[in-house]
């Protein structure tokens, strides 16, 4: 924890100022990270985004593309370039991601993690680029229905993907993925797998939506038709609260330095033993995860 609070030192009360190059993957640490922050002496944060949800980094830098070719283009909420939120402040940190869909395949990587890099560096010289990694889908997702594809093989080839380009770069990583796989495995209750998935269809909102224990993800939510009807949906890809606390355990401990064992804030709903339990896997897996970047 030492080593790496020295490479994002900041001045006594001085803010850090994080930007997220991303997707919704990145978009889920906002719920917890500033709460985290605010709420530990000494820890102040600005956290700032230019995600775009499902993109890619062959999508951030095609999009790059487009906005130098029409400058009335803007791709970030409608509002802005990427050139101009690199350049409306001076940043500390600017964190990259590859999709998650494609993050177990290193050979999606490139040629656009180099050409972010590069670009991040021209438009913020003084930010540290830092690459979260991120996580594998849940066990029942139809991404692993042929068989050819495990959750435990997914896992596998985002921490290569990862240790490969952190090591390229001389990038530091923010082990995401490795505190979730951690979680899962070590969980009291375990995560099992449904036998068979619940009938959407005849859910009626506001029923309460049953999470299964042990998940880290989303599971079922409600959300509203085109003809604007709450219905029922799946979603074993994105955290849910759990899921997301962990991820912002981590954040907080790689960007501040900090042990996420100290951590007091958690979120409604949690109960005190797994909020306990979350901050002692996210301090793990930082301690287990040999970060590729020479410190």
């Amino acid at each position: 924890m030492a080593l790496l609070s020295a490479a994002f030192a900041v001045m006594a009360g001085d803010e850090l100022k994080v930007l997220t190059v991303g997707n919704s993957f990145a978009d889920s640490v906002f719920r917890d990270l500033p709460k985290i922050a605010d709420s530990t002496p000494g820890c102040k944060l600005k956290l700032d985004r230019a995600n775009i949800g499902g993109c890619s980094l062959q999508r951030h830098w095609e999009e790059i593309g487009k906005t130098e070719s029409d400058p009335a283009y803007k791709p970030y909420g409608g509002k802005y370039t990427l050139k101009e939120k690199l350049e409306s402040d001076q940043w500390d940190i600017v964190t990259l991601q590859q999709v998650s869909s494609s993050s177990f395949k290193p050979e999606t990587f490139e040629p656009y993690l180099g050409d972010l890099i590069a670009y991040v560096r021209k438009y913020a010289p003084t930010a540290q680029i830092v690459l979260q990694m991120t996580w594998a889908y849940r066990d029942d997702h139809r991404f692993f229905d042929n068989g050819e594809l495990t959750p435990d093989k997914m896992f596998d080839g985002i921490f290569k993907s990862y240790d490969i380009y952190g090591k390229r770069y001389n990038l530091l990583v923010i082990p995401s993925g490795k505190a979730v796989k951690l979680a899962l495995d070590t969980q009291n209750p375990k995560f099992v797998k449904p036998e068979k998935s619940a009938d959407l269809a005849i859910l009626k909102y506001p029923e309460r939506l049953t999470a299964v224990p042990g998940s880290l993800h989303t599971d079922m939510y409600w959300s509203k038709n085109k003809e604007g009807e709450q219905v029922a949906k799946y979603d074993l890809i994105h955290l849910n609260s759990r899921g997301s606390y962990l991820q912002s355990c981590v954040w907080f401990a790689i960007l501040f330095g900090q042990d996420p064992r100290k951590i007091t804030y958690a979120p409604e709903g949690l109960t005190p033993e797994d909020a306990a339990f979350l901050r002692d896997t996210a301090a793990k897996a930082i301690a287990d995860f040999k970060q590729p970047k020479d410190l």
